[in-house]
């Protein structure tokens, strides 16, 4: 982790501690001491399983463009890829191009197949979260009084995401608009490099070109409608049933359509390029709309901190006890932007 990184951990983990400390942190406390183990460890086997999900959804994927690798093998990967969503303020982005460059170096595939794999599998996740976020804003909007700004907030957001799934896929079947884009890219990269542009130039043409190929492949196979897709939605019913024994454990019952209500809102917040992971304003939304929906402040902040340890910290530690199997080259390309990160790897990989 470079020093930028660790500064926004530890601003994000402070701001944590002050939302604490205003709820009451004795009365925390004591709401953690009564939680039930053994409902913890449901929700904990809920997340294990979760993260298998992840893996046979990109395996899904990766079989339709000929990459043939294991479960086994990209659990690792996806694991190293979420810690490093947590770790990096990028938007949740600065993970999958490491993902994509450990499949590209460890099985000898190409860099940009192997990105438009992982896009693929990140752009499977937006249709059941805009789906979702629909039902969410239009259920906020009934059950909770809130500014009209928040709304317009959340509806650009939603909009926004949908805007660029909708350019990922349009150019990736529409040759003519792919040529554009292309020609958009490289006017940038002339902008700002002056110096030995050619080259880049070259990568770019042809990074870009096999990213359209392999995602034309993605989108025309029925195996995404049948077998990918579904998937997401049974990922995020799984994210929401973790989240639901976690208030179990506290002996609260929550409905489940409040905990995807919530769950929506906190992965808005979660998109906020400054904080790692979301870590601060996740973890304060999740509070402040649990007890706006009648959970007692104490048990919303304990089963808060307990959800986040499983659902964020947990794959921080595990992701990077495994990261070291991968060496070092690695261990560079987590850095505070993902900008850099693709560059670099896609000179690696040519």
């Amino acid at each position: 982790m470079d020093k930028k990184t660790v500064f926004f951990l530890g601003v994000s983990i402070l701001i944590l501690l002050v939302i604490l400390y205003f709820v009451g942190i004795e009365q925390v406390i004591s709401a953690l001491e009564m939680a039930k183990i053994e409902y913890i460890g449901v929700a904990i086997a809920f997340q294990i399983i979760t993260y298998y999900l992840f893996a046979l959804r990109w395996k899904i994927l990766n079989d339709m463009v000929n990459i043939d690798v294991s479960v086994k093998k990209l659990i690792p990967m996806v694991l190293v890829g979420l810690a490093v969503n947590n770790i990096t303020p990028s938007g949740r982005g600065g993970g999958e191009p490491v993902r994509a460059y450990i499949l590209s170096r460890e099985e000898g595939y190409p860099m940009e197949e192997t990105f438009a794999t992982v896009v693929a599998d990140r752009a499977l996740d937006t249709f059941p979260f805009v789906l979702l976020a629909v039902l969410t804003m239009i259920g906020m909007a009934l059950s909770f009084q809130f500014d009209l700004w928040l709304l317009i907030l959340m509806v650009f957001v939603v909009v926004l995401i949908v805007a660029v799934l909708f350019i990922i896929i349009y150019m990736s079947i529409n040759p003519e608009f792919g040529k554009r884009f292309d020609g958009w890219v490289i006017r940038l990269v002339r902008r700002f490099y002056k110096k030995n542009s050619e080259e880049l130039e070259e990568k770019i043409h042809g990074v870009i070109k096999g990213f359209q190929d392999t995602m034309k492949m993605v989108i025309s196979n029925k195996n995404v409608l049948y077998y990918a897709l579904p998937l997401s939605f049974i990922i995020w019913i799984f994210e929401i049933l973790r989240v639901y024994f976690v208030f179990l454990a506290f002996g609260a019952m929550v409905n489940p359509i409040v905990i995807g209500e919530v769950f929506i809102l906190a992965s808005l917040a979660g998109m906020i390029p400054l904080l790692p992971g979301g870590l601060g304003a996740v973890d304060g939304i999740m509070i402040i709309f649990y007890s706006a929906a009648g959970i007692t402040a104490s048990i919303s902040a304990a089963a808060t901190v307990i959800e986040r340890l499983i659902s964020f910290w947990l794959a921080i530690i595990l992701g990077l006890m495994i990261l070291p199997h991968y060496g070092s080259s690695v261990l560079d390309k987590i850095s505070f932007g993902s900008k850099e990160q693709i560059e670099e790897m896609s000179e690696d990989e040519n």
